[in-house]
Order: structure tokens, then C-alpha cells, then sequence
């Protein structure tokens, strides 16, 4: 139980930090996120969940949209 609640406080702070940097890069890059979804060739309500924090993202997915955002993977990741 211990263990979960600390896994829980890590994934609020530091994971809506990465998915607020996604949100922030997405914007700044000027794409909605259909054209987003359309380019990773995915529903638009794949971009939606992963923004909202409902689907989790892993490191080979940062990478694709670092690629799509033209960021390097560790400006998700500070």
C-alpha cells in the first residue's frame, strides 16, 4: 500500500510535468491534436487521452512526438 501511494505522488508530479511540456510543445509546433494523431497514424482520441493523463505514455512514444514537435526527447523529460 506504502509503495503504491509513492508511485501515485511520482506519477502526479513528474508525469503531468512531462504531459504539460507534450500540451505545451504540441501548441507551440501549431498542430490540433487530430493532425498530431493522423501523422502517428492513431485516433485523435489517442492524442486527447494521453494529454488528459487517462493512457500513459512509454519512452518510445516521447520519442515519436519529440520527432513530430522537433524537440529533443529530454525537453519532455527534465
Amino acid at each position: 500500500m506504502i509503495q503504491t501511494s509513492m508511485s501515485k505522488s511520482v506519477y502526479s508530479k513528474d508525469y503531468k510535468a512531462i504531459i504539460e511540456r507534450l500540451k505545451a510543445a504540441r501548441v507551440e509546433a501549431a498542430f490540433s491534436q487530430q493532425a498530431v494523431a493522423d501523422k502517428l497514424g492513431k485516433p485523435q482520441s489517442y492524442i486527447s487521452k494521453i494529454e488528459s493523463g487517462e493512457r500513459r505514455l512509454d519512452v518510445a512514444e516521447i520519442k515519436k512526438f519529440a520527432t513530430i514537435y522537433k524537440k529533443d526527447v529530454s525537453f519532455f523529460i527534465k
